[in-house]
């Protein structure tokens, strides 16, 4: 899988690292990812700096049985790309979905840096009410 453009849209690149996390395919993951990419916490704790650190980071991630990134929603100006999605991990207490919102800035057809603002995990388990 590449990451060249189709069509040099900011939102496509996005879209295929979005596909290549779900799909656990780390090549494909970081062709969309610039050497000195960045990844941070909102609003500024540094998370990865440089592919190398992007890619070690990605590598145990993928590693989640039930890793998934449902997109909700995207939107973009002039390489400033929003997605809201809700992603499935595995924490120690077992799977939870965490809302979360990346702003990536996309230039020159790859990601150059992202910013993650995240919610509390919400646990998968059911619930039981006494009936």
């Amino acid at each position: 899988m590449s990451c060249l453009p189709r069509g040099d849209a900011a939102e496509d690149i996005v879209g295929r690292q979005l596909d290549a996390y779900n799909a656990k395919d780390l090549d494909a993951f970081m062709a969309c990812w610039a050497d000195d990419a960045r990844i941070w916490a909102w609003p500024d704790t540094l998370l990865a700096d440089g592919a190398d650190a992007i890619r070690e980071r990605h590598r145990t991630r993928f590693l989640e049985p039930d890793l998934h990134a449902a997109l909700s929603s995207r939107v973009s100006v002039d390489g400033l790309v929003v997605d809201r999605e809700v992603v499935t991990r595995n924490f120690a207490d077992g799977p939870a979905d965490v809302d979360v919102i990346g702003i990536y800035d996309v230039r020159d057809g790859l990601i150059r840096q992202v910013w993650f603002k995240q919610d509390e995990p919400r646990s998968q388990t059911p619930v039981c009410l006494p009936s």
